[in-house]
């Protein structure tokens, strides 16, 4: 199997081609989208049983740096990535056909050829073995991203997407500066559970190497003040938000963050340097500050983008607090964050197709128009704001015990009050949709099953997974074993590299 990881990176850039050579046939491009989707999965999915059972599938290419390969590995951590973007891509796809078709979008083939290779790309990211090879990756999904944000090609949706490669684009090269660094601190070396650099240099000197880091993996993460490429991105239609919000892009900048702190640098080294308490810092404040702006915006987009924004956070602060709990939580929100946002705005796309409304007072009396729809979002709704039953609670109650366990229980009430804006900023939408009166006596009807349906499951999916959490893929049974195993490799790091 040790080349299954290339394999469910090449599955996707070979559907590209193929959808771009089906260019005049809507029917079979949209074909090859669904093959090279389940293909996917079933890669993925194929790869399971082995990880589980603590093994890892690895294997090494052409040398890109001198002692640096391209190098897959599917681990613990990597594979609940993958898992996550290959299951979403398929009710993605779903979703795409039945939005470009009812809004008659043009340039569709470019749009589906783009989203293949930013699968690819994801793929790579999560099945990364060392610095280099992610990084490859990580700058092939940002120029892949690029067109689906302009896609409209607006004066607006070019605005939009010149802020998101400047944003991107110029922290990716702090990240390879970063990258450099620890090429000749460490050559060669692969991404290891508790870090590999304690010993390797001055603090001062690892630190400023974890800054230019940080600010690389940060800008996707959308740390603040990093964030505001994201907002503007929202004009790119709803599916490729979906995409950035929920499954790829900003996903890949939180992925990256873990990987930095707990496979390259290790919690104890952070502690040494300081550099945890600046991280959780300016984690906990974007998750203040993002939920606050998200109160004052009227467009649902919008508002969900801050709303993105804040959740993230939360996987960054988790990160920070570097306790088994925190780690897994960290790590479990990846996948809880996926399944909610990626819910919200498939329903923001089926309102936007059915009636061409995205403010939210506009949105009155429709829930009991469109009943399945704001049914979903009402569940996503509840999920990120952490209710229990809900797939959100268990990420942020095993956050809120992290806090408690790294003793920083600060943050655990960081963890509250941002719940607590989660309901003021969402539950307005759906009181207006329900019980608000319309302006205007124009009767809309629910839309049809390709939009509905992808919505439907993902919101029913949070639900399971807040009830039975290792229900189907064992989500959280991998990102507990991964935190285990960051925590037990953080030890021998600190015995094998002596005293910082």
């Amino acid at each position: 199997m040790s080349h299954y990881p290339l394999l469910a990176v090449l599955v996707s850039l070979l559907a590209a081609g193929a959808i771009l050579l089906s260019d005049r046939r809507p029917n079979v491009r949209e074909a090859w989208t669904f093959v090279a989707a389940a293909v996917k999965f079933l890669l993925v999915v194929s790869m399971l049983p082995t990880v589980l059972a603590g093994g890892v599938i690895e294997a090494t290419y052409a040398e890109l740096l001198p002692g640096w390969s391209l190098h897959l590995r599917a681990d613990l951590f990597g594979l609940i990535f993958a898992l996550l973007a290959a299951g979403l891509w398929i009710l993605t796809s779903i979703y795409s056909v039945g939005y470009m078709r009812a809004g008659h979008y043009t340039h569709q083939t470019g749009y589906f050829a783009s989203f293949a290779v930013c699968l690819s790309a994801t793929m790579g990211i999560a099945f990364a073995g060392n610095l280099i090879t992610f990084f490859l990756f990580y700058e092939m999904l940002t120029l892949a991203t690029y067109p689906l944000v302009v896609h409209d090609r607006t004066e607006e949706a070019v605005a939009a997407g010149r802020k998101y490669l400047a944003y991107t684009l110029g922290a990716g090269q702090l990240l390879l500066l970063a990258i450099v660094a620890i090429a000749v601190l460490a050559p060669g070396a692969a991404f290891q559970p508790g870090g590999f650099l304690m010993g390797k240099a001055p603090l001062g000197v690892l630190g400023l190497v974890f800054v230019l880091g940080l600010i690389g993996v940060g800008a996707k993460a959308a740390i603040m003040p990093l964030h505001s490429w994201l907002p503007a991105a929202m004009v790119a239609p709803t599916p490729v938000s979906a995409l950035l919000h929920a499954v790829a892009v900003v996903k890949a900048g939180t992925f990256g963050c873990l990987r930095l702190v707990h496979y390259v640098f290790g919690v104890d080294l952070l502690r040494a340097m300081g550099a945890d308490t600046v991280l959780a810092v300016a984690a906990a404040l974007t998750i203040l500050l993002a939920s606050v702006r998200a109160l004052g915006e009227q467009n649902l987009k919008r508002r969900l983008a801050y709303s993105t924004v804040s959740q993230l956070s939360y996987i960054v602060l988790g990160a920070a607090l570097g306790s088994t709990a925190a780690v897994a939580g960290a790590m479990f929100h990846i996948v809880a964050h996926g399944f909610m946002k990626i819910t919200l705005f498939f329903c923001a796309g089926a309102i936007y197709v059915k009636t061409h409304k995205l403010e939210i007072p506009d949105l009155a009396g429709l829930g009991r128009q469109m009943p399945i729809t704001f049914g979903a979002f009402t569940l996503g709704a509840l999920g990120l704001a952490g209710t229990p039953l809900f797939v959100g609670f268990i990420s942020k109650w095993n956050l809120g015990m992290g806090a408690l366990q790294s003793g920083q229980a600060v943050f655990l009430a960081v963890f509250v009050a941002s719940g607590i804006l989660n309901f003021a900023y969402f539950f307005p939408i759906v009181y207006t949709a329900f019980f608000g009166r319309p302006g205007q006596a124009m009767r809309f009807d629910e839309v049809g099953a390709a939009l509905w349906a992808p919505l439907a499951a993902t919101a029913v999916v949070s639900l399971i997974l807040g009830i039975y959490p290792n229900a189907g893929l064992q989500f959280y049974h991998l990102a507990w074993s991964a935190a285990e195993s960051v925590m037990a490799g953080a030890g021998q790091a600190l015995a094998g590299g002596g005293t910082p």
